[in-house]
C-alpha cells in the first residue's frame, strides 16, 4: 500500500506521548517487578534501579514534551506507592500524583491517566495476582480511592494497560511476573482482567471528575500458512478480540501496535521469515502492524479509536522517524475511510527500562544519560513535535 501525499489530521487530533512509571520513576521496589529483577536466576537483563528519576525530574519532562509541540501525556499510577500494604493509603503519593497531573494543565498539556501499567503490589503476589478473582474488588478499591484524589485533574483515563499481555507474558511465557507457565492460571488471568476493567471503569466514571475513560491493548498484524484461517482467527480472538469485545460501550479503545506475529500450521508463534529486517527487542520491522490493528480494533470494540502507544526500539533515529511516518500513513487510510481515530501518542518520550529487556532498547524522542540524567531531544522528536503542532504530516 502507498501512503498519502499528506494527511490533514481533523480538528482535535490528540498527539501525545507515553510513559510507565515503573519504567521511568526509579525506585519502585515494593511490586511484583522489581521483585523479578532480583529474583534469584532471573532472566531480566537489567534492574531498573533509579530508571530515568521522573519521580523528581518530571517537572522538566513535562515541560519539555510541551515545549517539543505535544498537547498530551500519557503517564501511569504506580500502585504499590499509593498502596503499600492492603488497605493502607499513601496521601503522599496521591499528592504527588495530583502534582503531576496539575504540571501538565499549567503547560496546556492533557495529562492522560493510566491505572495500571504491568506492576502490582508485592503485597499481592503471595496471594496469587492476577490468578486470583479477589485481585477484582482489589484493583476496583484503588481505582476508586485514586479517582476520588486525582480525578477532577483528569484529561483522559485508562483502567488497564495491555491486559493480554500482563496475562500471556505472565502466565505463558514466564517474561513478565509472576513468570510461571500455567494455562489455568493464564484463563483465570483473562477473565479477572476483564473483569477489573469492567468493574473498575463503572467506579471511575462514577467518581470524582468527567473525563473519557477506556482499555489499552497490545496488538499486531497477523499472519499464517494458507489454510489455517481458522486458527489464525481463534488465536487473534484470544489475544485480541475478546477484550475488543469487553470494551464495547467504552468512551474508546486504545491500539498499541509494534510489529506482526506469524503463526505456524499449529497456530503456534512462529520466526520470522529468513532476511526480514529486525528490531532490537526481536520482532520485525512492520509499521504497517498499526494500520491493520485499528482497522481490527474500530470493527471489534465499535468505539472510537485512540493510538495509545507505537513507536520503535532503534539506536537508528532516521529509521524512527521512517517507521513513524509509515506508521501514520496507515492512521491517514483509517481516516480517509471514516475511522474514528482521534489521537496518537508515541511510545515513548523517553528512552527508558523496558523490562525483560532492560536498558537496551531504545524507544525514546528523547536521550537520557542515566549517569547524569541528562534529556537530549532527538531529531525525531523534532519532528513528531512539528507534525503535531501542525496537526499535518507533509
Amino acid at each position: 500500500m502507498s501512503g498519502p501525499v499528506s494527511i490533514d489530521f481533523p480538528n482535535g487530533f490528540v498527539w501525545g506521548t507515553a510513559t510507565a512509571a515503573h519504567q521511568t520513576e526509579g525506585g519502585n521496589w515494593n511490586n511484583d517487578w522489581w521483585e523479578l529483577e532480583h529474583r534469584e536466576g532471573t532472566h531480566c537483563r537489567d534492574v531498573s534501579g533509579d530508571a530515568v528519576d521522573h519521580f523528581h525530574r518530571y517537572p522538566d519532562d513535562i515541560r519539555m514534551l510541551a515545549d517539543l509541540g505535544f498537547q498530551a501525556y500519557r503517564f501511569s499510577l504506580e500502585w504499590s506507592r499509593i498502596e503499600p500494604e492492603e488497605g493502607e493509603f499513601s496521601r503522599a503519593a496521591l499528592d504527588h500524583y495530583r502534582r503531576m497531573l496539575a504540571c501538565c494543565l499549567e503547560h496546556d498539556v492533557m495529562p492522560v491517566l493510566t491505572y495500571h501499567h504491568f506492576t502490582t503490589p508485592r503485597w499481592l503476589v503471595a496471594d496469587g495476582t492476577w490468578a486470583n478473582p479477589a485481585i477484582v474488588d482489589r484493583f476496583t478499591r484503588f481505582c476508586e480511592r485514586a479517582t476520588a484524589a486525582l480525578g477532577d485533574l483528569v484529561g483522559m483515563g485508562c483502567t488497564i494497560n495491555e491486559p493480554n499481555v500482563v496475562s500471556t507474558l505472565g502466565y505463558i511465557m514466564a517474561d513478565f511476573p509472576p513468570a510461571v507457565r500455567d494455562f489455568d492460571a493464564f484463563a483465570k488471568a483473562n477473565e479477572h482482567l476483564i473483569a477489573a476493567h469492567r468493574k473498575s471503569y463503572d467506579v471511575i466514571k462514577g467518581g470524582r471528575g468527567d473525563f473519557p475513560l477506556g482499555l489499552t491493548l497490545s496488538m499486531s498484524d497477523w499472519s499464517a500458512p494458507e489454510g489455517c484461517d481458522d486458527k489464525l482467527a481463534r488465536t487473534r480472538y484470544g489475544h485480541e478480540g475478546q477484550f475488543c469485545e469487553a470494551a464495547r460501550g467504552d468512551d474508546y479503545f486504545g491500539v498499541q501496535a509494534y510489529t506482526i506475529i506469524r503463526l505456524d500450521e499449529r497456530g503456534m508463534p512462529t520466526d520470522p521469515p529468513a532476511g526480514s529486517e529486525l528490531l532490537d527487542m526481536g520482532y520485525e520491522y512492520w509499521p504497517q502492524g498499526l494500520e491493520v490493528s485499528i482497522r481490527y480494533a474500530a470493527e471489534t470494540a465499535q468505539t472510537p479509536i485512540y493510538v495509545t502507544e507505537n513507536g520503535i526500539g532503534t539506536t537508528d533515529d532516521a529509521l524512527r522517524i521512517r517507521y513513524t511516518k509509515d506508521a501514520l500513513d496507515g492512521v491517514g487510510r483509517c481516516l480517509d475511510d471514516g475511522l474514528d481515530v482521534r489521537g496518537y501518542f508515541h511510545w515513548s518520550l523517553m528512552d527508558n527500562f523496558e523490562w525483560a529487556q532492560g536498558y537496551l532498547p531504545c524507544f525514546g524522542l528523547v536521550a537520557v544519560d542515566r549517569e547524569t540524567q541528562r534529556r537530549t531531544p532527538k531529531p525525531s522528536a523534532e519532528w513528531l513535535g512539528s507534525i503535531a503542532r501542525a496537526n499535518r504530516l507533509a
